[in-house]
């Protein structure tokens, strides 16, 4: 596996992953689509390399689930200090706190702050063209 570029780190994780996936620890889509948000994290972040970050990303994009507000997320952070003009980020209490509000349709409020987060970089951040 190294020869094909796969760490030390995710070598061990891809095994764990197999070994509790063979144990048989693992619930499957089927089993997921009928298990709340927490039940899911907390079935998958005793994985290695699986962090609540990347559970939140699988529930949202994989599972669609319409109310996971990522709140450890820079880029949520970051687009939400934006709408809020503030001059730091909100902390991820903060942000789970305000995002309550947006029950239960906090995903759509992540791609939203992700879009502004976005957009703002590519301002800031002008690419000098060839043609210039």
């Amino acid at each position: 596996m190294r020869a094909c570029g796969v760490s030390g780190n995710k070598t061990l994780a891809l095994r764990d992953l197999a070994a509790r996936e063979e144990r048989g620890e693992i619930p499957t889509l089927r089993q997921m689509a009928t298990m709340d948000e927490d039940a899911i994290i907390a079935a998958l972040i005793p994985i290695r390399g699986i962090g609540r970050w990347t559970v939140e990303m699988m529930l949202m994009f994989r599972l669609g689930r319409p109310d996971v507000l990522p709140v450890d997320d820079l880029g949520i952070r970051k687009g939400a200090q934006i709408v809020d003009k503030a001059d730091a980020m909100p902390t991820p209490k903060t942000l789970e706190e305000r995002g309550q509000r947006w029950a239960p349709y906090r995903t759509y409020a992540s791609l939203y702050l992700w879009r502004i987060a976005d957009a703002a970089t590519k301002q800031a951040t002008p690419v000098k063209r060839s043609q210039e």
